[in-house]
């Protein structure tokens, strides 16, 4: 985030790391990076680096829709990477140092969590920026090391039963990443509410006209992405870190790190590949080389559409209810209007039921109509 978080000062993080962690401040100095968090570089009375990040649990809507629930949600979120960390092995999982108490997440007020990681010393990389094509196999390397993880065939999308696999405690402790969009019930809403003036801040009106423009494609890629859901739901699910994107790539000397565990959760693994894999090519090939498991192309475009479609609901959300001009409210003007310029060139191929059986072997089920 690039302002700093209302309600919640300095004074009261230097609290949350005495008490949770025992690290003494002496200096602290806001890293206005990302898009999910407020970030402090922390030095201690050794002169110690960490980097503490405090969330909102109002801005957390994919956790859960009240605080208790996405405090809830972040606590097994910073748990299930620290598990992948010590228990899978994964040494490019940027995992939460657990405090005194063992928590890796701690209140800071009614409305804010606070966690501590280990200081990086290297580059993050940049949301949109285009890996080389080394860093991108890394990777794909990486994420197949993820998903392999945990992995059981009999797991499903939203009901994961339990095999023999080789770390059965960190699947057992794997939360179910959401199918369905975080603001699903604001965009519903919103596109509803397109006839009426819209005044609960500066972007209100310009997001109304917006939407208003693009209601009617709106409204197809919703259903699309309604008819195809439950195909994917009902599909083989991995470990999946959620957001791989390069800006959640970080160079540390000659390695790559995964950052921002806070999406991690159960699902196809083409809720990861759509990040870095675009059609049939090279990376689709490795994959599949790496886990024996065959990149599905119709999955990947379903998560592009779900990415976008996620992205308008949020943002529809944030700028259609009470909001200042800030610079975060501007920035999140900015991404929707590029987002919803983009829908255009969305394609969403029609997607195979998984495989089933008949009485007479022969394969049951057909595709999911669905093209953008």
């Amino acid at each position: 985030m690039r302002a700093r978080p209302e309600g919640v000062g300095e004074g009261d993080v230097r609290l949350a790391l005495a008490e949770g962690w025992r690290i003494d401040a002496a200096a602290m100095r806001y890293a206005a990076v990302g898009g999910g968090g407020y970030h402090w570089v922390v030095r201690d009375a050794c002169g110690e680096p960490w980097f503490v990040t405090v969330d909102d649990l109002d801005d957390k809507a994919w956790l859960g829709h009240n605080r208790p629930a996405v405090m809830a949600g972040l606590r097994s979120r910073m748990e299930m990477a620290l598990a992948l960390r010590r228990e899978a092995d994964l040494e490019f999982v940027v995992a939460p140092i657990p405090g005194g108490d063992g928590a890796t997440v701690r209140p800071v007020g009614p409305r804010y969590a606070v966690a501590v990681f280990p200081f990086l010393g290297g580059t993050a990389g940049h949301f949109g920026e285009v890996l080389p094509a080394a860093e991108r196999a890394a990777l794909v390397d990486m994420l197949a090391a993820l998903h392999g993880s945990a992995r059981h065939g009999s797991a499903r999308h939203g009901s994961a039963r339990h095999g023999s696999a080789r770390h059965g405690s960190t699947l057992a402790g794997a939360p179910v990443a959401a199918i369905g969009l975080a603001q699903r019930e604001a965009l519903d809403a919103a596109l509803r509410d397109l006839g009426q003036p819209w005044r609960a801040g500066p972007f209100a009106e310009p997001v109304r006209a917006l939407l208003a423009a693009a209601a009617d494609r709106v409204r197809r890629l919703l259903e699309i992405f309604d008819q195809q859901a439950e195909v994917v739901r009902a599909r083989e699910s991995v470990i999946t870190h959620g957001e791989p994107h390069s800006g959640n790539v970080m160079r540390v000397g000659s390695r790559l790190m995964l950052i921002d565990w806070d999406t991690v959760g159960l699902g196809p693994p083409e809720r990861d590949l759509w990040w870095v894999i675009d059609q049939a090519g090279a990376a689709s090939r490795r994959y599949a080389d790496l886990t024996g498991r065959a990149v599905d192309p119709a999955g990947l475009a379903w998560y592009r559409l779900r990415w976008a479609l996620d992205d308008i609901s949020i943002f529809v959300n944030q700028l259609r209810t009470e909001h200042r001009r800030t610079t975060d409210t501007e920035h999140a003007w900015l991404a929707l209007k590029e987002t919803v310029a983009g829908l255009t060139a969305l394609r969403c191929p029609p997607m195979s039921p998984p495989a089933s059986r008949s009485a007479g072997g022969r394969s049951a089920g057909s595709p999911s109509a669905g093209n953008c």
